[in-house]
């Protein structure tokens, strides 16, 4: 291999692994928590909020800042960041939960081989019986976090709080369930409003559901961005003196064409020697029969062309496109890694459900698109 078209994540550069820590010794705790080279520096603040908005890429943040007057003006005080490979939702929140890269957290992905059970896990739904926290055994940063004198707590939808992914990656300190945005913002300012040293973390995930389905360039996406924009300013104006307001994402999006997609229904031949297929539509985990690795990559290169890069698990670690990857999680990455080029995505009409192949946004690749994302702060 001649390397990648598509340059791997800069993970030495900061990242989202950076963030609780950045805000944990904005707060004055410093406890054992993961070193990284370039650790982002927020100043000081006695309470802290760090708000994810899913799917907020910096590009598409930058390029509709028009829509965005309270963000806009934080932009310039602000940086952008990379998400992790692939650029989705399990991994980042994994990456920013527990304050390590994917190599070491094991969450590689959307949907990926749990090799103990032989069964595609996927990490949003948990449709498999596997321990999370056998899954990422590692402490989480909250759980760390609210070993301090910090108050640590987690708004979301009361759905997500028992889900495997949040007891993996984002287990630690309190949980306060709402299912709207406004009232996810009351409660977080209601919070910060107590006595004592708070940690918030506020999660938001509607902007990624409304560019999924209608695209990220579509007016419900714009509509909704607006909505945001509104709430994150009233949050800033609510929370008491010295709280520092952190924003950020997981990943951004692009817009594939149906007429663009590969079907794996219409290529039954590019099964041959697959035992499982992982990941999501825009970076493919193919898991091979033993010793099929060759035929496999040598197949889904000549299919593809130049659509996407085909690579195998150890070009991949050998790349950095994991980070440094832990023996333990080195079976749940794909034989073969499959990641589209702009306008191009894998699909099994097959297997997949009709809601799921009529998604129009996507991101899981390597494109600048889809790996920056925004990192904004003030304090009040």
């Amino acid at each position: 291999m001649d390397g990648l078209r598509f340059a791997p994540p800069r993970y030495d550069e900061g990242g989202l692994a950076d963030v609780l820590p950045g805000v944990a010794r904005a707060l004055g705790v410093d406890p054992a928590l993961p070193r990284r080279p370039y650790p982002l520096d927020f100043g000081e603040a006695r309470s802290a909020v760090v708000v994810l908005i899913d799917g907020l890429g910096g590009r598409m943040l930058s390029g509709h800042a028009a829509h965005t007057p309270y963000l806009r003006g934080l932009l310039r005080t602000g940086r952008r960041l990379q998400a992790g490979f692939p650029s989705t939702t399990a991994n980042s929140l994994s990456t920013l939960g527990t304050g390590l890269l994917p190599g070491a957290h094991g969450v590689v992905g959307y949907r990926v081989l749990d090799p103990d059970l032989d069964v595609i896990l996927n990490q949003l739904t948990w449709n498999k019986p596997t321990d999370p926290k056998t899954w990422v055994p590692a402490p989480t940063l909250l759980e760390v976090l609210s070993e301090t004198q910090l108050d640590v707590v987690s708004f979301g939808e009361a759905k997500f709080a028992a889900r495997g992914l949040n007891q993996a990656s984002l287990r630690g300190g309190r949980f306060v369930p709402s299912k709207t945005l406004r009232e996810r913002v009351d409660h977080a300012a209601g919070e910060l409003r107590r006595p004592g040293s708070h940690l918030a973390y506020l999660y938001w995930g509607d902007l990624d559901k409304i560019g999924h389905q209608h695209g990220v360039d579509s007016w419900a996406w714009l509509e909704e961005l607006e909505r945001i924009d509104s709430e994150l300013k009233r949050l800033a104006a609510s929370v008491p003196p010295d709280t520092l307001l952190v924003i950020t994402a997981d990943h951004g999006m692009v817009d594939v064409p149906h007429a663009d997609r590969l079907d794996l229904a219409d290529r039954p031949e590019l099964r041959a020697g697959l035992r499982h297929v992982g990941g999501e539509p825009r970076a493919v985990h193919l898991y091979a029969e033993s010793g099929a690795t060759p035929d496999v990559a040598a197949a889904w290169r000549e299919t593809v062309g130049d659509k996407a890069e085909v690579i195998t698990r150890d070009e991949a670690i050998a790349e950095g496109l994991f980070g440094p990857v832990a023996p333990r999680n080195l079976e749940r990455i794909g034989n073969v890694l499959v990641i589209s080029a702009p306008g191009f995505s894998v699909v099994d009409s097959a297997n997949e459900s009709p809601a799921a192949l009529a998604l129009i946004g996507h991101h899981g690749g390597l494109t600048l698109d889809e790996l920056e994302i925004p990192l904004l702060w003030t304090v009040s």
